[in-house]
């Protein structure tokens, strides 16, 4: 396992009910050793040592090929590339499983770099031109953390309850354009990944600390990346600062900004309506190239697809702080952990909009509470990244040969059978909710009254 940050340590736990394995060779990799004991006392290695583009092949050939059996990396970091770590685990018949297309050391904040090569688009576009390179081979997992990862599981649900409820005759697609043929034919014109994290810290959240539910790190390296979106071909209008990527798929736009200060309009069912932040995820592009019905070359049919965010009240604070000051992170970093939050919920699900019942939400309503009697070392947001993670294990162990693959890829059946347990409520909710219900009507707005669903109208100008 490289990386035992708060993922790392609830993911640990996991392994170890889920899996029969030889404890003997189990080593985890970190800079920080601040959780050492942890480790030690579960009969495993620690290794304190930074995994880096000058040692990664010595560091971990020898843990992955020592002893009988295949190995298997488990890849919870952040500066580590995990395009790299992919290539030598699959050189060496290893499995190999991240939550994301993770760059070296330097990327996210590299200011002599242009902003398309900045993007989540040009990082899964290197994985995307491996896998087509060298298919086949040994299973690594790209992307299956909650989101990226889980979510794509969650829009197969939705769609296939929105085609029975809207009486589409249909049999369940078993391939990427039977998925895409489905969903057009179903009329969905776009899903957001939509997010309402209610977790309440005990305390008051102090000046000058980034607060998060989950990697600050993390968060902060994405949030700065241009916000990023899959483009959808009911679209009629695009923001001025939108571009278009010049290579690959050409699933996505992304805007010059950043992610973490870019609102869209969305719905989740605690709520109702609320904003989010347009922050890039793997998901945005990935769901939208998947989705995607073609003719000969050209695109017919494709959703738009983007996050919707709103963290928990503490990490927006952080946002508005950060953002205030100009973009100057604090100087500490803080993940909540489970003795510090009062209650709430990570309420995490997909809203299917634009078809016949106008919009549908599915996903997962789990309570810190809940967590708590479910598994140990981890918040509600933290159990809907680490279940993804051993669901993602599963299905690689039970397909090792599968090459490289995204979450889009997988039988989202039997992924979201492992993981269903550690989720809480998972439901669904039709809603009447579009991003123009509601508005007080006081001051002109640049709205298309003629589609409720157009990006025009979802983003917060």
């Amino acid at each position: 396992m490289i990386g035992f940050g708060s993922i790392g340590k609830g993911t640990l736990p996991l392994i170890e009910r889920h899996f029969g394995f030889d404890a003997s060779r189990v080593t985890v990799i970190d800079p920080v050793d601040t959780d050492r004991a942890m480790v030690e006392e579960r009969g495993y290695r620690f290794s304190k040592v930074a995994i880096t583009p000058d040692n990664y092949r010595d560091v971990l050939t020898p843990l992955l090929t020592e002893g009988k059996g295949q190995g298997f990396c488990v890849n919870l970091s952040v500066d580590t590339s995990s395009l790299d770590l992919m290539k030598l685990c699959r050189e060496l018949g290893v499995l190999y499983i991240d939550t994301v297309v993770e760059p070296w050391l330097g990327f996210y904040f590299d200011t002599s770099a242009d902003n398309a090569s900045r993007t989540n688009y040009a990082l899964r576009e290197t994985v995307r031109r491996e896998k087509k390179k060298n298919p086949g081979g040994t299973t690594a997992v790209s992307c299956c953390g909650a989101n990226p990862g889980m979510v794509s599981w969650f829009v197969k649900q939705a769609l296939v309850d929105i085609a029975r409820d809207t009486g589409c005759t249909f049999e369940e697609p078993t391939t990427r354009k039977g998925w895409a043929k489905l969903m057009k034919k179903v009329g969905v014109k776009g899903v957001h990944i939509a997010e309402r994290d209610t977790q309440r810290a005990r305390l008051p959240k102090p000046m000058n600390v980034f607060w998060n539910t989950w990697s600050a790190e993390g968060f902060l390296s994405e949030g700065f990346q241009p916000a990023e979106l899959g483009w959808g071909t009911h679209e009629n209008w695009k923001p001025k600062n939108a571009k278009k990527q010049k290579k690959g798929c050409k699933a996505a736009i992304f805007l010059e900004q950043p992610g973490a200060n870019t609102r869209v309009r969305t719905w989740c069912p605690t709520p109702g309506p609320q904003y989010g932040f347009l922050v890039t995820h793997n998901e945005s592009i990935s769901i939208a190239d998947f989705f995607t019905v073609r003719d000969g070359k050209k695109v017919v049919y494709r959703p738009t697809c983007h996050y919707a965010y709103h963290p928990a009240n503490d990490a927006v604070l952080s946002l508005h702080e950060l953002f205030g000051a100009a973009g100057k992170v604090q100087p500490e970093l803080h993940v909540l952990d489970e003795s510090e939050i009062a209650d709430g919920i990570d309420e995490l699900g997909v809203l299917l909009y634009g078809h016949a019942k106008n919009a549908y939400w599915y996903g997962s309503q789990l309570s810190i509470e809940e967590t708590r009697k479910l598994a140990p070392y981890q918040n509600a947001t933290g159990l809907q990244v680490t279940s993804a993670v051993l669901a993602g294990m599963v299905w690689a162990l039970e397909n090792p040969e599968a090459g490289i693959v995204e979450a889009d890829e997988m039988d989202y059946r039997r992924c979201l059978e492992v993981q269903k347990p550690y989720l809480g409520p998972v439901k669904g909710y039709y809603t009447d909710w579009t991003p123009l219900t509601d508005r007080p009507g006081l001051f002109p707005e640049d709205i298309d009254e003629s589609d409720p669903w157009q990006f025009r109208n979802v983003l917060v100008h």
